[in-house]
């Protein structure tokens, strides 16, 4: 479908007097080029500048460069940001992270063991992954708010490239940590740039969705089998005589019991004005916002004396954790192969095969791509949450994360990066400094080594009911709408991600949408108008919005020639917004000229770039080209095309310094 605005008829200037100069103010005064183009003699100030730039380079070594710019207080500044900010720590700093470190902890702690359970994993490695990622991030972090451990998405996709097998989990944290290192490096932040708003929502709120069914078997009791959304709900509707009626209520039960408390947080007593509050008041707002904050741990708490009280007197119905082995993991590296394991029929324990490192990589195939990717646009939706409106590097947190992760698999963890519900909490309450995940990794540690033994009394049910209860806001109804008149790329994230395997989903989605990236770039919009100059000549401006490359020059040279078919008079192409082509472009301006020129038709180039005019060397075309208005005037008013070039040849005293180039350059005299 053609972009082109008034294709028939062309509008007409209702003020035929109006100056020619207004008519172009959006362009006539950008750039302005005078001889810099015309032959090889004449450098411009790019060309000058660039050629300055590259004798310094040559002069000086490049690890020379390197070594002194690593070295500079800056840099170590930026590249280590907590020199910024421990200098001036001081007590109230220390009390605030204190606060917000032990309230987010308390959050940390049942998440960890619920999203093991995502993961395929025992639930003591989801202890293992959420303190070295904080202990990391107080060093290398950019955003105090942010925290660093297990996520809803980073969990699922664990799974999905991990199949459940610890050494698999492990190992793919240890090479994407890696890889994250590798793209802060190379700079290759700006993939998460094509991965568009729609697609990532899609996608995250179908991974909310998986998440919230993978959890439903915990409370239902029920088994499941399949790689994707549906398959995951056919395989338990055909267990579904089995459910167990006791985990079921507990699990709706505990769902509706958080949810209530998180509403309940935000209820304020007496007036709105805190100032004017009683201190009686002050004390059990305080405390209704911390029950708030707290409620996942508060629930677990609640519950686990109750199963501790049933299963001492032999009543317990529900389906508990289990055995957590007490303290944390010896440092070690990673597992490079799985050693083969036989089965135990009786116990249901299937036998495990053995492989070597290039199969285990090559079992996780392109994860260790996307969940970089996927990983970093969840933690630079956090820092931008909380940023107010401050520039963010990109870079140092792929290096934070990155880091975070190589040490989190040294301790047997899996994947973390930074998550937005814990760390809403944890500016909710009151960190001021990266400090505070020091104190979030100090109660999961203490944790570890004091609390194991009570953690196995925790019903299955209640941790499956806190990831249903923080995943479900994953699911962003309020885009929806936006999402509709976007059109294809975020429903069809959103369904792919459902129907398919999740890995294969995003990965259909983010090429979908490319294609649409693609399609627009090949159909840019142009814009026709007919105007009159102030002595009464008509002509037709023709503007495209965007640079010209290969995929959209033929749509262009289209547009271009039907416009100028429908009318001889003389056209001109404002090129403002041409701010860059390719040779493919150039081969097809040079056919567009010499089809103009055969129907002895002027055409005009307005305000073209010196940079895409020296693509044009080496081809055999000859333009006109004006950059100011009083250049196109004159222009317009000579007769024919051939009478310009020869006019200005004669007015530079030949040819000989046009045709120095390989294109013969016609520039209007302004």
């Amino acid at each position: 479908m053609s972009t082109l605005e008034n294709e028939v008829t062309f509008r007409k200037q209702t003020e035929v007097s109006q100056n020619l100069e207004a008519q172009f103010h959006s362009s006539s005064t950008d750039f302005i080029l005078m001889t810099d183009h015309r032959t090889s003699k004449y450098k411009s100030m790019e060309q000058l500048e660039a050629i300055k730039q590259e004798k310094e380079a040559s002069s000086t070594s490049c690890c020379t460069r390197f070594v002194k710019n690593i070295c500079r207080k800056k840099t170590l500044k930026k590249r280590l940001p907590f020199l910024t900010w421990l200098p001036h720590y001081n007590r109230k700093d220390c009390i605030g992270d204190i606060m917000a470190g032990f309230t987010v902890g308390l959050t940390v702690i049942p998440q960890g063991l619920a999203y093991s359970g995502v993961v395929g994993l025992p639930p003591e490695y989801g202890l293992y992954g959420a303190f070295m990622g904080c202990f990391v991030y107080v060093l290398l972090g950019t955003c105090k708010d942010s925290t660093i451990g297990s996520t809803a998405v980073a969990s699922l996709m664990t799974f999905q490239f991990a199949q459940g097998s610890w050494q698999r989990s492990v190992l793919l944290t240890f090479l994407t940590g890696i890889i994250e290192i590798i793209m802060a490096i190379f700079k290759l932040g700006c993939l998460v740039e094509f991965v568009s708003g729609p697609v990532s929502a899609g996608f995250t709120s179908a991974v909310a969705l998986i998440v919230s069914t993978s959890q439903m078997r915990s409370m239902l009791g029920v088994k499941s089998e399949g790689d994707s959304f549906l398959q995951t709900w056919i395989s338990m509707f055909r267990d579904i005589e089995n459910i167990r009626v006791a985990d079921t209520c507990l699990g709706f039960g505990c769902v509706f019991l958080l949810l209530a408390m998180r509403s309940f947080s935000r209820i304020k007593i007496g007036p709105e004005d805190n100032a004017q509050r009683s201190r009686c008041q002050r004390i059990v707002n305080a405390f209704i916002k911390f029950l708030g904050t707290s409620r996942n741990a508060s629930v677990v708490i609640i519950f686990t004396l109750i199963t501790m009280y049933l299963d001492g007197n032999g009543m317990n119905p529900f389906r508990l954790t289990g055995h957590i082995p007490k303290g944390m993991p010896s440092p070690s590296l990673p597992p490079f192969s799985i050693e083969p394991q036989p089965g135990n029929i009786t116990a249901g324990i299937p036998p495990v095969e053995g492989q070597n490192f290039l199969e285990m990589v090559q079992s996780m195939g392109y994860g260790l791509i996307i969940i970089p990717i996927m990983a970093l646009l969840e933690t630079m939706s956090v820092c931008k949450a909380f940023s107010k409106g401050k520039q963010i590097d990109i870079t140092q947190e792929m290096i934070a994360c990155g880091v975070g992760n190589i040490a989190t698999s040294l301790f047997s963890g899996y994947r973390c990066n930074g998550g937005l519900a814990r760390s809403a909490v944890n500016n909710a309450s009151g960190c001021r400094t990266n400090m505070s995940n020091f104190y979030i990794g100090i109660i999961v540690v203490l944790a570890l080594n004091f609390l194991t033994e009570y953690f196995a009394f925790i019903p299955k049910a209640v941790l499956a009911a806190i990831i249903i209860s923080a995943v479900i806001f994953q699911v962003q109804y309020q885009i929806v709408t936006p999402m509709w008149r976007s059109k294809l790329p975020g429903i069809f994230a959103f369904i792919c991600c459902l129907v398919m395997p999740l890995e294969i989903g995003i990965t259909v989605a983010i090429g979908v949408n490319l294609l649409f990236i693609l399609y627009h770039s090949a159909r840019p919009k142009i814009t026709l108008e007919q105007l009159e100059t102030v002595q009464g000549i008509k002509f037709v401006k023709i503007t495209p919005d965007r640079c010209l490359i290969f995929p959209s020059v033929e749509f262009v040279r289209n547009m271009i020639l039907k416009s100028g078919s429908k009318s001889t008079l003389p056209v001109v192409i404002d090129c403002t917004y041409i701010y860059a082509a390719d040779f493919t472009a150039a081969k097809v301006i040079s056919s567009i000229v010499d089809d103009f020129r055969r129907r002895n038709q002027k055409i005009i180039f307005f305000n073209l770039k010196p940079s895409v005019v020296s693509i044009f060397e080496g081809l055999n075309t000859r333009l006109v080209l004006c950059y100011n208005t009083h250049a196109l005037n004159q222009e317009l008013q000579d007769e024919s095309f051939t009478r310009s070039v020869d006019s200005l040849n004669r007015a530079e005293g030949g040819t000989s310094e046009c045709v120095s180039m390989a294109s013969t350059l016609s520039l209007a005299k302004s």
